[in-house]
């Protein structure tokens, strides 16, 4: 049977490993065994933080939200409720853009949450 070295394929497949580990310090960067490690944990955080964002920003959107809702005697849950029950189909980012951005607007959609 012939001799494989595999060269180009092997080659191929540490400078994709090699490219995606730019930016690091020292052998992390210059050395494949542990480049091929930082790089493996980082794409795992890369996919678990693009989960944990999107958590962040609900808590931080229903944050704004409360502290605007405050401002007009209700908390959040019974504003949530109200909405619900007012059949308001916004979602929590719309809404916490509206509590910064359009404090009348929200006003209005506070007063029609509390009537419901």
């Amino acid at each position: 049977m012939p001799r494989a070295k595999r060269g180009f394929k092997a080659r191929r497949r540490r400078n994709k490993i090699m490219k995606l580990a730019k930016g690091n310090v020292g052998g992390r960067r210059k050395l494949f065994r542990t480049a091929k490690e930082t790089v493996h944990r980082g794409l795992v955080y890369a996919y678990r933080d693009r989960k944990v964002r999107k958590r962040e920003f609900r808590g931080l959107w229903i944050v704004r939200i409360n502290a605007a809702v405050r401002e007009h005697g209700l908390n959040y849950s019974r504003f949530i409720y109200g909405l619900g029950k007012a059949n308001v189909e916004l979602d929590r980012k719309v809404l916490a853009d509206l509590a910064v951005s359009d404090p009348a607007g929200f006003a209005a959609v506070a007063a029609l949450a509390k009537s419901a």
